[in-house]
């Protein structure tokens, strides 16, 4: 007996409700790269958020973009970055080193966000100073507040379909 495939979420939902819980993920994306702008120069540094989002977008139930996860792996990987970042200097070391212990960080507190490890490779190239890991922390907070509108949306969603 052959197992049916899983519809898709938009033959499910339809095509305008898929874009409809395109719009947060887009606009928080946007906010960020605004906030980002308006502060600093270190544009990559918050170029992993945006695969952040885009997780939550695609499954905000999955454990990968539970906000626990995402707070411990994205912060935990901008901290061993910049930490890589201050004991090796800038280069491939440092990044590589950045990476490697923010994924042995992910799987040891069971905290695993793929996106993550963009962020300690990015920290742990050009970390610039302290003022970056803060205006990381409050991009990541826009972020997480993604979690709340995607549930938010999805519940919307479950209630129009009844």
């Amino acid at each position: 007996m052959a197992a049916q495939a899983k519809p898709s979420r938009r033959s499910r939902i339809g095509l305008r409700r898929e874009l409809l819980l395109v719009l947060a993920p887009t606009v928080t994306v946007l906010l960020v790269l605004a906030l980002v702008e308006a502060i600093s120069s270190q544009r990559l540094l918050f170029a992993s958020l945006a695969s952040s989002a885009f997780l939550v977008y695609l499954d905000p139930s999955h454990a990968v973009n539970q906000t626990r996860t995402l707070i411990l792996a994205q912060m935990g990987a901008a901290v061993v970055g910049m930490l890589a970042f201050a004991a090796l200097g800038p280069g491939y070391a440092s990044a590589g080193v950045a990476m490697v212990v923010a994924i042995l960080g992910m799987v040891v507190f069971d905290a695993v966000h793929p996106p993550s490890v963009s962020t300690a490779l990015s920290f742990g190239l050009k970390a610039g100073d302290a003022d970056n890991l803060l205006l990381f922390g409050l991009a990541l907070g826009i972020t997480v507040a993604l979690i709340g509108l995607q549930k938010l949306s999805m519940w919307l969603i479950a209630r129009w379909m009844r």
